[in-house]
């Protein structure tokens, strides 16, 4: 198959459908970045794609992981920040009364 005569028929079929032309490889960069965005692990995206390696897919979709640090940081400051309800005395005991432990 000739590369060339692909990528003709493809924009072809875009200009057909009144689309962006855009190139082949972008579908499978959007999906990828969007993957990434949402939160989804890079050892799955790096096999939906067929890397060699998670490396791979990291360093070429680099430019999503500043938002990935963000929310990072954010969940981080959430765990380490967040306001607790110590229970109180009668709480442990009753909760150990319901789960069967005794008291």
């Amino acid at each position: 198959m000739d590369p060339a005569r692909v990528n003709q028929a493809f924009h072809m079929a875009l200009y057909k459908a009144d689309l962006p032309r855009v190139r082949p490889h972008d579908l499978r960069h959007t999906p990828a970045t969007l993957l990434l965005e949402a939160g989804v692990h890079p050892k799955v995206v790096q096999e939906m794609l067929g890397h060699s390696s998670v490396r791979l897919t990291l360093d070429t979709y680099s430019h999503v992981t500043p938002r990935l640090h963000q929310e990072a940081a954010s969940a981080m400051q959430e765990v380490l920040f967040a306001p607790r309800r110590d229970n109180t005395a009668a709480e442990t005991k009753q909760k150990r009364q319901t789960d069967g432990i005794g008291g």
